[in-house]
């Protein structure tokens, strides 16, 4: 049996984003500063490798300092009862296209969830390490997560329900 290579989330060069609409005419985007993760594969295509995310809710940041504590208090995201975003699943392959399927954690609630996943390519560090790149996107339902917050404003969402994800992860092989 062939030992896995593994990965780990240099965070220094990855972004995780999100978009929602607001008011259902423009975007609020926003990024989780902490977070971190390791992806466990076979082969350096990455085909059903393991894949580990833990992001820390609390490093919200939509550039907004009320925004952001609206959305870390208990009406919505609620870091002190639920401090961790964790996402556990496997990437694959499906045809000519990736992704990565598994189970995400946010506010207490798992569901399935499947994001597209680009592989942008794999090349050697400045200090020799080893390092691949990825890019991922996708979408899910705040709803689906228990995040009920509504509040209406000339007949529309302050807070659009779809969530828009967009990654740039760059990983490190460990060891290398």
């Amino acid at each position: 049996m062939a030992t896995k290579t593994k990965w780990t989330i240099d965070p220094g060069h990855s972004k995780l984003q999100f978009k929602v609409k607001h008011l259902a005419i423009a975007n609020v985007v926003g990024t989780f500063r902490a977070f971190s993760g390791n992806v466990e594969s076979d082969d350096a295509a990455f085909e059903n490798a393991d894949v580990f995310f833990e992001g820390d809710a609390a490093s919200i940041d939509t550039n907004n300092n009320e925004r952001d504590n609206h959305l870390k208090s208990n009406l919505f995201l609620d870091v002190v009862q639920h401090p961790k975003i964790i996402f556990e699943g496997k990437a694959t392959k499906v045809g000519d296209d990736r992704q990565v399927t598994g189970n995400l954690s946010i506010h207490g609630v798992t569901k399935p969830v499947t994001l597209l996943l680009e592989h942008t390519g794999t090349g050697e560090g400045r200090f020799g390490d080893k390092r691949a790149g990825f890019e991922l996107s996708g979408k899910i339902n705040r709803r689906d997560f228990g995040l009920e917050f509504d509040l209406l404003a000339g007949g529309n969402l302050v807070v659009g329900e779809e969530i828009r994800i967009q990654g740039d992860i760059e990983l490190v092989q460990s060891g290398a």
